[in-house]
């Protein structure tokens, strides 16, 4: 009884040894794969306008603002402001002010909104395809190179970056890496 056992323990750490033998250990650079995708440069460029049309709304706001507040110094220098009527226009000016701090931390919130939207579609496409890699070469795991210390050590691992590419239609000559 014991030495069936020990021999069925002997049989499962050998099998375990040879299943762990087995396995098969990938590597790429997901930022790098993203960056070189012609969906992410097509992305960039309509975050870019996006922002553009955005930041111009408030520069708009701040070119008027400097322009109140310079037109209501004059008159208060001037002596044309009864010290109630140059303490309102302070508060409005206040207020503008204000409004167009609120604005720009709006508009960091719609662009980094607008960014999720167009790269979600971008980088589930490269993950389905990096998945479907790993199932047709037999991959236990891939690792992404792009985080910082994430692999110490990947000698047995295969770089699968350029399966990747291929599958997702990446020349390798429109890569700059």
């Amino acid at each position: 009884m014991m030495k069936k056992i020990l021999l069925m323990s002997a049989f499962v750490a050998f099998g375990a040894v040879v299943s762990f033998a087995q396995e098969k250990y990938g590597h790429l650079n997901f930022g790098s794969l993203i960056s070189s995708m012609e969906e992410t440069k097509a992305a960039d460029s309509e975050l870019e306008a996006y922002r553009k049309q955005l930041v111009a709304k408030g520069e708009e706001m701040a070119t008027k603002f400097q322009k109140d507040y310079e037109a209501i110094l004059k008159e208060a220098q001037a002596g044309n402001l009864t010290p109630a009527q140059q303490q309102e226009k302070e508060q409005e000016l206040s207020k503008r002010r204000d409004e167009i701090l609120a604005y720009e931390q709006e508009v960091r919130q719609k662009v980094e909104v607008k960014r999720q939207e167009l790269l979600t579609p971008i980088i589930n496409n490269a993950e389905a395809v990096v998945k479907e890699i790993a199932k047709e070469k037999g991959y236990t795991i891939i690792f992404d190179t792009s985080v910082y210390n994430a692999v110490l050590f990947a000698q047995d691992a295969d770089d699968v970056m350029p399966m990747v590419k291929a599958k997702l239609g990446i020349k390798e000559e429109e890569v700059k890496e």
